[in-house]
């Protein structure tokens, strides 16, 4: 099969013929129909750990072509979207439903393997890693059956490619993790992939002010077309006082931080009611350090959470973000601002260093 294989740090992604081998009992072969193009892949063509040579991509949609033999919840023929976090299934989290907390998937994901700890893609002989254990930036794909959810077959492909990241975890981190009550006033801190996403799942879920909160104005007048009924630019001094002031004075009943800075959570933090709840979707860097009053941190009565891919349950959820889209609820179309081929995808990932591209969508490679 043709795939975009990455050999060094910082490197060109290579169209090559690579050998990706039978799926074993567990595993189900998925041809690709499309995938998206997501920073996070930036990230790791920029991570020296990066497991290489490994053939990226974890945001896909496709067609089921073969299953192992103690597959059971798909068959030939399905359309799937794909989940770049299997779970177990049998540990404690999944046991309780917290299936996003499963650690079955992250020793295999960090060694570039599926979840036996081995490969199936091959080039001339070598070994070559998975990324996300999907690697969709290829014609095919073996996968664990717990990253293959079964989708309706008249969802359109490019955009089912998109809710197994940037969609479920914004969807999630408003419906899942906050959630979001009808009636209430939530402020959502980076408006990117996840954050309008974050909106959306707010709006579904029957909040009557959403406050778009971002440093870009472009983004921010983006976000009303998917539900903002305010904006706040976060770089202006007052920014805390007119999120509280939209909201009635008292603050948000939710703020979700999809930003990734600190900075951006301790302004939630101040922007959000006695009572209410903060989530963080965005991952910190290390480094930073996130300052909360310590005064008086008992009285609020404030709840402060991380939340990990939305809470989202793929197998439950995947589903229900499709139903939505299908009727109309939830604006995915949008969110694929480019289609490419595969032999473009170079052009896909330096895009991102332009300081003018947009981080509201995806550019989708289709086959």
């Amino acid at each position: 099969m043709k795939a975009a294989v990455l050999s060094e740090t910082n490197g060109k992604l290579a169209i090559k013929d690579v050998v990706l081998h039978e799926p074993k009992d567990n595993e189900v072969l998925v041809k690709i129909a499309a995938t998206g193009v997501c920073h996070s892949d930036l990230n790791a063509i920029e991570d020296e750990t990066t497991p290489k040579p490994t053939i990226l991509g974890h945001e896909g949609a496709g067609i089921v072509v073969q299953v192992g033999s103690a597959v059971q919840s798909v068959q030939v023929g399905d359309h799937v979207a794909l989940s770049w976090v299997p779970y177990c299934g049998v540990c404690e989290y999944c046991l309780d439903g917290s299936v996003n907390l499963c650690e079955a998937a992250f020793g295999p994901m960090f060694e570039g393997t599926l979840l036996d700890g081995t490969t199936r893609l091959e080039y001339e002989g070598e070994t070559v890693f998975h990324n996300s254990l999907l690697s969709t930036f290829a014609e095919y794909a073996v996968v664990p059956e717990m990253s293959c959810v079964k989708i309706p077959k008249e969802m359109p492909l490019a955009q089912a490619a998109l809710i197994g990241c940037g969609v479920a975890t914004g969807f999630g981190a408003a419906v899942k993790a906050a959630q979001v009550t009808a009636g209430s006033t939530v402020a959502i801190f980076g408006i990117g992939g996840v954050g309008v996403n974050a909106i959306q799942g707010a709006r579904i879920a029957g909040a009557t002010k959403i406050i778009a909160c971002d440093i870009k104005d472009s983004n921010l007048e983006l976000a009303k077309s998917y539900g903002a009924t305010h904006t706040v630019n976060t770089l202006e001094s007052d920014a805390i006082e007119q999120i509280k002031n939209i909201a009635g004075g008292l603050g948000v009943h939710y703020a979700i931080d999809c930003s990734g800075n600190t900075r951006a959570t301790e302004a939630a933090w101040h922007a959000t009611r006695k009572g209410g709840t903060i989530v963080v979707v965005g991952a910190f860097n290390p480094s930073q350090v996130l300052n909360l009053p310590a005064g008086g941190f008992h009285r609020v009565g404030k709840h402060i959470r991380g939340s990990f891919y939305g809470d989202i349950h793929p197998m439950r959820d995947f589903p229900i973000i499709a139903d939505l889209y299908l009727q109309g609820q939830l604006k995915l179309d949008e969110l694929v601002l480019k289609k490419i081929s595969l032999a473009q995808i170079n052009e896909a990932i330096e895009a991102f260093h332009e300081h003018s591209c947009s981080n509201v969508g995806r550019t989708v490679i289709t086959f």
